[in-house]
């Protein structure tokens, strides 16, 4: 479990995090988004007990991030945005290297550094320095860092940046999986299609406040209303449309009609039968595809009305 409550950071006078409250639950994973300067890395530095809270107060596994760091860090896999890589090490020595800072025994220790070199495709590479890695293979080293001591909550920031699409595929298997093993997921990232493929919940920051914490299907109702419905009939309309009262008209132009409804379940068998008679046979009805990126842009335009 991880739980921050009014959670705040300041740097000289700027207040960077501002009453963040959140909790993600073990087996769940909850997807950071905003733009750059949000406050993403600041709020998970501050949740990995690397940044010290100016306000507020958070807990991770049990453990408060002020009063027992030392207890937060031995329990946190964090990926940061930055990795700190020593370059003169090889990948084994500097895995080996973390992995007894961690007080793996040297069975675990083994066996974690080999089964991680070879689920990232960095086992051949394992005796060559870092600084001779690409960027997208220091990115894997730094991710099989984060995982190596079995931690029970991840804080993974932009875990797929730089990564070929093969590569991507493989850590977020790697996310799902540790999901399914119950294990309590943070992950920051500015690839919207990859947050809709592994979020149970998505927070959005916004000026280093929360604008909003949920599911897909809840920021859509709340950012862009009911559903839209697209259907296309077999004539072209002609006059007046008649529709069931809790469907919307949105739109009509030659076959095709749009209309809303929040109560689709109910209304949309109703729409069908209300078309059929008056004379136009349907060909299809579908809903209109609401994305994460729509809902983001509406958040971010909220913002800079308000």
């Amino acid at each position: 479990m991880l739980e921050a409550l009014t959670l705040g950071k300041q740097f000289d006078g700027f207040w960077a995090v501002q009453e963040v409250t959140l909790q993600v639950r073990p087996g769940e994973i909850v997807v950071l988004l905003g733009p750059n300067g949000a406050g993403k890395t600041t709020t998970m530095r501050m949740l990995a007990a690397i940044l010290r809270p100016s306000r507020g107060r958070a807990w991770v596994a049990g453990y408060d991030v002020v009063e027992t760091p030392e207890a937060v860090r031995a329990r946190v896999g964090f990926l940061t945005e930055h990795h700190g890589l020593y370059g003169r090490m090889t990948g084994e020595e500097y895995l080996r290297f973390f992995g007894r800072l961690y007080g793996l025994e040297a069975g675990p220790l083994q066996r974690g550094v080999e089964y991680w070199l070879r689920y990232f495709g960095l086992w051949e590479a394992r005796q060559r320095r870092i600084a001779g890695y690409s960027k997208g293979m220091r990115q894997k080293l730094a991710l099989a860092r984060a995982l190596l001591h079995e931690p029970q909550v991840l804080l993974l920031d932009e875990p797929t940046s730089a990564m070929d699409p093969e590569s991507a595929a493989r850590v977020r298997e790697a996310i799902l999986r540790l999901r399914s093993e119950k294990r309590t997921l943070l992950v920051s990232t500015h690839h919207l299609a990859e947050a809709e493929m592994l979020a149970d919940r998505i927070a959005i920051l916004r000026a280093g406040r929360l604008a909003d914490v949920g599911t897909l299907d809840e920021l859509r109702e709340r950012w862009l209303g009911p559903p839209v419905f697209e259907v296309e009939v077999g004539r072209p309309f002609q006059g007046e449309v008649r529709l069931p009262p809790e469907a919307a008209l949105v739109q009509v132009k030659e076959r095709r009609l749009w209309y809303r409804t929040a109560a689709w379940q109910r209304v949309n068998p109703a729409v069908v039968q209300a078309l059929v008679a008056q004379g136009y046979p349907v060909l299809r009805l579908e809903e209109k595809p609401r994305t994460l990126e729509q809902v983001y842009l509406a958040v971010m335009q909220a913002a800079t009305q308000g």
